[in-house]
């Protein structure tokens, strides 16, 4: 088999293993993805909603506020900055069991093709 074909299945096993979803949290892709758009964490997130009791609290209520102009400005920046803000917090972008499906068939796939010719004389 030829050199191209070995680094092919080697390539994909690599993909798979980094687009893989575990069972929680997010795949080494979207990490690395999450962390290669704010790799000193600069980019700002937008906080979540206070609970019942916090809202009332005054410094907790500015606190979140503050959090919430810093990233409407970045936002309003546009381009490539509203882009970081979405890859800063982007997920796997479908379910964990479809995604596992899907990657199993494409490395299935690349690796009959890349084997075919031991097969087919």
């Amino acid at each position: 088999m030829s050199r191209a074909r070995w680094w092919l299945l080697f390539l994909t096993a690599v993909v798979i293993i980094c687009a893989w979803p575990p069972a929680e949290g997010r795949s080494v892709l979207m990490r690395t993805i999450n962390w290669g758009v704010d790799p000193t964490d600069t980019l700002p997130i937008l906080p979540p909603q206070l609970g019942f009791g916090l809202s009332d609290d005054p410094q907790a209520v500015e606190i979140r506020d503050e959090l919430v102009r810093r990233y409407d400005e970045a936002l309003a920046q546009g381009g490539l900055t509203r882009l970081r803000l979405q890859l800063k917090v982007a997920t796997d972008p479908v379910e964990p069991v479809l995604e596992r499906q899907v990657l199993l068939l494409f490395g299935v796939a690349v690796g009959f093709l890349a084997l075919r010719p031991l097969f087919v004389r």
